[in-house]
């Protein structure tokens, strides 16, 4: 696995023209396509040559099968989901720790990429009010920031012995907590959804009467979610509030704040996120409104004592790994030894763009949902189900359309890509705009767009 000087330099040209090529590109290209299982396993399923190919064949194949057959994220008029909006310098990052292969799971495999994390989570702690010693570590997104949040309540408050203790969350918290509480061996009977107001925030008086049941029931109440921006509409719980009943009754709170967190760049985000400061812990994915490509998550741990309390396990292998305490060693604050430098993306490109450029970027994240909902109720064919908040907007058809066969017609046409979801048992869709490099028009022609193809449905 040998090249000569030129056949690098030859190969890495290539891709890097290709890549200016895409960001250059990206308002003409299809915001997203797919096709089907048998379509792609006919013409990607086939043997690997013995000798190889040439770079620019194996390319060839990329660029016919692969790249164009996916939802592109970065793309302007992509509202789908939570989009991951990045940018050239994130990207350049990725190939420089990928090329340099960083291992970043202890201080003497890599001092400097470790110190370099550090002033990372440092940042993000002071940005959401977290105390100078919290400590954190950057994961491969939100996922894996709930599960190691969630794994370090487990022991803070359980010691690991999860009988009988209860967790408590909204109907609107993301599928991945819950998936991290069965990973972590807890019972669908030892946890709580609790039911969301009109606003789709949990609802504090059931949450109070379930806590309280549960604790005459013998039960052990030991852990509170809170959500900092839901997925389907944006929706904050009250943090504050939530923060007093966790002290009252001795419970961890976590704030999943994946895309929402981010907002405290902003002042608008900054208010609607007050009491942000008060949790235990907090994941944040920087791939989602930080502007950065994946993977990138993040996981802070008001406490310094947790992380390291949780995870560290003194193999013999790694002895020269632990002799000096004043050493940071990631290894130690989550699941991965092995891990990569994901902090290396928004460390370059904060000092590239600077803060100030960043928090431009999340406020517009907010004018372009209020405008979103503006062009919506200016079209008279929707209906807002929830008004714009934190760069979200639900809305639904005024005729009783499948808003998830809009979506399919969406994603047939390629012109922009939004999904759809679910509100108190009622179809509907949504719009999610933290691009920073989406237009104005592009949201007008977007809700033409949609209002075109809802009257043909």
């Amino acid at each position: 696995m040998k090249l000569t000087r030129e056949q690098m330099r030859e190969i890495g040209y290539s891709v890097v023209d290709r890549l200016v090529e895409h960001f250059e590109t990206l308002p003409e290209q299809r915001a997203a396509q797919k096709r089907t299982p048998a379509e792609l396993y006919s013409t990607l399923q086939t043997p690997f040559d013995e000798q190889g190919m040439a770079f620019e064949a194996a390319m060839a194949a990329l660029e016919r099968d692969v790249f164009p057959n996916r939802m592109n994220n970065t793309h302007p008029r992509f509202f789908a989901f939570v989009p991951s909006p990045s940018n050239f310098v994130s990207t350049m990052a990725d190939t420089l720790a990928s090329g340099l292969n960083i291992f970043n799971g202890s201080w003497m495999s890599g001092s400097g990429p470790a110190a370099l994390e550090m002033t990372v989570i440092d940042w993000l702690a002071a940005q959401c009010g977290f105390p100078q010693e919290t400590e954190g570590l950057c994961v491969s997104g939100g996922s894996n920031a709930n599960l190691t949040a969630l794994t370090t309540a487990r022991f803070a408050k359980l010691n690991h012995r999860i009988a009988g203790a209860v967790a408590y969350f909204s109907d609107q918290t993301h599928s991945s907590l819950i998936r991290a509480f069965h990973v972590l061996g807890f019972e669908e009977a030892q946890l709580r959804t609790i039911a969301s107001d009109a606003e789709y925030r949990i609802s504090l008086p059931d949450l109070l009467q379930t806590i309280e049941a549960d604790r005459a029931a013998g039960l052990r109440p030991f852990c509170l979610i809170a959500n900092a921006g839901t997925t389907s509409t944006g929706a904050v719980d009250p943090l504050t509030e939530m923060a007093a009943i966790a002290k009252q009754h001795d419970m961890w709170l976590h704030a999943d704040g994946a895309y929402g967190a981010a907002a405290t760049l902003c002042e608008r985000g900054r208010a609607a996120l007050r009491g942000l400061e008060l949790c235990d812990s907090l994941s944040i994915d920087p791939h989602k409104w930080m502007f950065q490509p994946f993977e990138i998550g993040c996981v802070l741990v008001k406490d310094p004592r947790w992380l390291k309390q949780t995870f560290t396990i003194h193999a013999e292998y790694l002895q020269d790994v632990h002799r000096y305490e004043e050493e940071i060693n990631f290894c130690d604050r989550g699941i991965q030894l092995t891990r990569g430098f994901n902090a290396l993306k928004l460390w370059l490109s904060l000092r590239v763009f600077g803060v100030a450029e960043f928090r431009r970027g999340v406020a517009r994240g907010f004018e372009l949902a209020d405008l979103a909902e503006a062009e919506l109720r200016k079209s008279g064919q929707w209906e807002i189900c929830t008004r714009s908040q934190m760069a979200i907007v639900s809305f639904k058809h005024v005729r009783a359309i499948d808003h998830q066969r809009v979506v399919e017609k969406v994603l047939e046409e390629g012109f922009a890509m939004l999904t759809s979801t679910v509100l108190k048992g009622h179809g509907a869709l949504r719009m999610c705009t933290i691009n920073p490099n989406t237009t104005d028009d592009d949201i007008v022609q977007t809700v033409e767009h949609l209002t075109r193809i809802a009257s043909e449905l």
